[in-house]
Parts: structure tokens; sequence; C-alpha cells
């Protein structure tokens, strides 16, 4: 079957072990090309444009780090691992000074090997994503979401479908989950791209307040008010305006968003004369509102005009393998600007943080990672830098152990049944993602495949 992911080269001599690797990325999806020298490896990193490099430190002809000279020479910056049975702390050293992005040692475990290439590979899109974002005319597929789940995709097609309507649009979503940045990105893909964008939050502002800073007032409309003032509606004329946490609004004021959706005028207050204002209205809220609507606290008949285009952000817990590319984006941006240089994941690490449930979602993995970088001394960020609630949620689902059984010994499980219903309790906890349930239990993927024909076949599952 032809593949069409990322391609790697990968540069070994031991051809077996070449072969071996190759079956295993093949099976991720990555198309693989393989050299056995640093001639032929130079050779086929410029014909065969590989995404990812992959080569052994000592080969027949020379250098694997010789390859990477090569490249950089070339003005290519390609992700590059170097593997070698020789490893030692200075040679992994002068590796990274050179510009390697990491230094494996063998006996080679694979998973550790296919996890570190997935996480270049996601930081070097990252990358790319970034400098099409700085360019003027460069597009921006992800619409600066960060995340490959099938929840996000489904999430960036409606917003490109709702980005060509004018209408109102309510975004739903738990705190944290990025409900400003779906409405950013709404924002950037309609035909208002080029006007302001304004974003007030509704709970962050004295309710007395509130109508002046919506739609403005005449000097002497009150106490204070020395001199004419625009609200927020006619600072984005002819842009976007987020009202955050909607539901927050009072009633009264509630009436005259309607009758802004409706009309298309504000009337600032102490005025006698009605303006014309030109916004497209996006609102975001934690809350449901229909429940706000039962409980008479928000308007049955500007709920309906809201809801008519409807987003749902899902929350960090639903977004399937999202965390570590999410991590990894927070890793850099904290990175850039504590001034600190390479910087990664231990893979403990990334297994803890993807072994917790977020409640905060994505606002608490970012803050777990500005805590992370900060209390972190060398290149690596290692568990004991995380929040102590990520740290203790780890050692609680590791800890547990079986209950207890009868006094009677011959009633005891065997180890085997132990192993089967932990496996399946593990299996259940990540509906079913063989690969995630692999990285808790610790083992390799294909063996948990083995264990679950296995049982199948003993008509155990």
């Amino acid at each position: 079957m032809k593949q069409s992911g990322p391609r790697i080269l990968l540069i070994e001599d031991d051809a077996s072990l070449s072969l071996l690797l190759a079956e295993e990325l093949e099976l991720d999806g990555y198309q693989v090309v393989r050299a056995g020298s640093v001639q032929e490896g130079c050779e086929l990193a410029v014909s065969e444009a590989p995404d990812l490099v992959v080569s052994d430190l000592r080969l027949p002809d020379g250098d694997g780090l010789e390859i990477l000279k090569s490249l950089q020479a070339q003005g290519q910056s390609l992700p590059f691992v170097i593997i070698t049975a020789f490893g030692t702390v200075n040679q992994a050293v002068d590796a990274l000074k050179a510009g390697a992005d990491d230094f494996l040692t063998k006996p080679l475990s694979t998973d550790h090997l296919r996890l570190k290439i997935r996480r270049l590979l996601a930081q070097a899109d990252l990358s790319r994503q970034l400098a099409q974002l700085r360019s003027a005319d460069g597009k921006d597929d992800s619409l600066g979401l960060v995340g490959e789940s099938r929840a996000m995709a489904k999430l960036r097609s409606e917003i490109l479908q709702v980005a060509r309507s004018h209408a109102a649009v309510l975004i739903n979503g738990e705190s944290g989950t990025g409900k400003e940045l779906v409405a950013r990105a709404i924002h950037r893909q309609s035909d208002r791209r080029d006007r302001p964008f304004l974003a007030v939050n509704c709970a962050g502002i004295p309710s007395e307040l509130m109508e002046s800073e919506f739609f403005g007032h005449e000097a002497g409309a009150f106490t204070g008010a020395r001199q004419a003032r625009k609200g927020l509606f006619a600072e984005a004329d002819g842009g976007t305006l987020l009202l955050d946490e909607i539901g927050e609004m009072p009633l009264a004021l509630q009436a005259k968003l309607l009758r802004v959706l409706q009309e298309g005028c504000v009337k600032p207050v102490g005025a006698d004369q009605e303006e014309s204002v030109d916004v497209r209205i996006l609102a975001s809220t934690h809350v449901d509102l229909q429940q706000a609507v039962n409980a008479g606290s928000f308007r049955e008949d500007l709920y309906y005009r809201l809801e008519t285009l409807s987003l749902n952000v899902p929350p960090l817990r639903d977004r399937d393998d999202d965390v570590d590319l999410l991590a990894m984006h927070f890793l850099r941006e904290a990175s850039g600007r504590h001034g600190r240089g390479f910087i990664k994941l231990s893979d403990v690490t990334l297994r803890t943080l993807m072994d917790y449930p977020f409640p905060g979602n994505v606002r608490e993995l970012s803050s777990a990672i500005e805590r992370a970088v900060t209390f972190c001394e060398g290149d690596t960020i290692h568990p004991d830098h995380l929040p102590d609630r990520i740290r203790k949620r780890q050692v609680e689902v590791s800890g547990q152990s079986p209950s207890r059984h009868s006094d009677n010994l011959s009633e005891w499980p065997t180890l085997e049944k132990l192993q089967q219903d932990y496996v399946r309790k593990v299996m259940k906890a990540v509906d079913g993602n063989k690969r995630r349930a692999a990285q808790i239990l610790g083992i390799n993927r294909r063996t948990l495949y083995r264990w679950h024909d296995s049982w199948q076949e003993a008509g155990n599952d």
C-alpha cells in the first residue's frame, strides 16, 4: 500500500535493524527511504526531499553528523535524530551542538523513536504554521488552532462555513477551551478581516457601566461623563465584536442588544438619536443558555437569534492525542518568553500530561507548561516540574491495586485475570484507543494487540 504521510530518511548500515525500523515507521503511515552510508544518505537527502532524518552515528564511510552538516550547508533545516550503540554524554552534547534534535542510544526502543519522530514532525509543522501566519500572503490551514484530532477538524470546517455569513454566532464551550481563539479565527476568515476585532468580557464590567461601555455616552449624560465617548459597537464598526460570557449580561441590556441585532442601530446614553453601526456579533459562553432561558435569566428571543449559528468548542479530554501537540506549542512559546534555548519534555512527563483529564482544558495545560519552564533549570522537563495536582493524579492512577478478595486463597484471581481486568479498564478509560492504552500500560502496541487476540481466542474478551 502506498504511503502518503511524511517522508523519513533512515540511514543505518545494520540491514536487519534498518528493515525493522522501516516496517515500524511504515505502520505509522510514514514513507521511509533507506540508506546505508554517508554518501548514499547525502544523495537521498537531496533527491527524496525528506521531512525528517534518522541516522546512525557511525557509518561505514564516515560520521552521521556529516549528513547533518551537508544539509545545513545547503540551507535545509530538517528534524534530525542521531542513533548509536556507542553513546556517551560527550557525543550527545556534540550532536546537539551540531544541530541534531535528539540523540538516542542502542538498544533502541522503537516506541521511543516513534514518539520522538511524531513530536519533532509536529514541532516542525508548528514552525511552518507560524511562518505562514507571519507572512502577509501566507494561508494558514490550521486557522490558528493547534490540534489534529477529529473534533478539531470538524470545528475548523464549521468555522469556515459560518465565516461566510454576516449573522451572529454563538460559541459554546467549557472555560479554558479557547473560545476567543475560535472567534478570532471566524473574524480572520470573514470579509471583515481587515476591520477591527474587539473582545469584551461581559462578566468583567460593572452592571451600572455596561450600557455606556457598549453604546457610548454623550457629555454630561451622568456624573463623571465630562466628555462624549464612543462605545464598543461604534469602535468595532465594520468589524467584529465578541461578547464573551454573554450569559452574564443583565436582562435590560439583553433587550438593547437584541435591537442592535435586528435594526443595526445603537443609542448612546444621553443621546436623542440612534446611530447606525455595522458590526458582526459573536457571543461565547460556558453555561447552558437554554437552562438560563428556562430560569428566566436570559431572554428567549435573544437566545434563538444567537443560536441560529452555533459552534461547540470541544474540551481537551475529547481531543484524542492533541495534548502532546499543544504541550509542544506552549513549550515553544514559554521558552521564547523566558529567553531559554532548547527544552524538551521527557517521555514520562508527556505520558503524565496525556493521562491527566485537564478539567481546566487548554488554559490549564498552558499554565502547567509555563510553570514547568519556569522551574526547569536544565534542558528537559520532568514530572516534578509540573503542578502538584497533575503529578498526584499520575501517582493515584499508577498506584491503583485490585481490591482484596476473600480470605479463601483458592478464590483469588490469577495474575493473568488481574492483567486482563486492568487492561480492559485502561481501554475503557481511553475509549478504545489502543495506542494511548499501550502508552499508559508501558508496553508496545503490538504486545497489546497480541494480548487482545490471545484473549479472544481463549474466549475471555
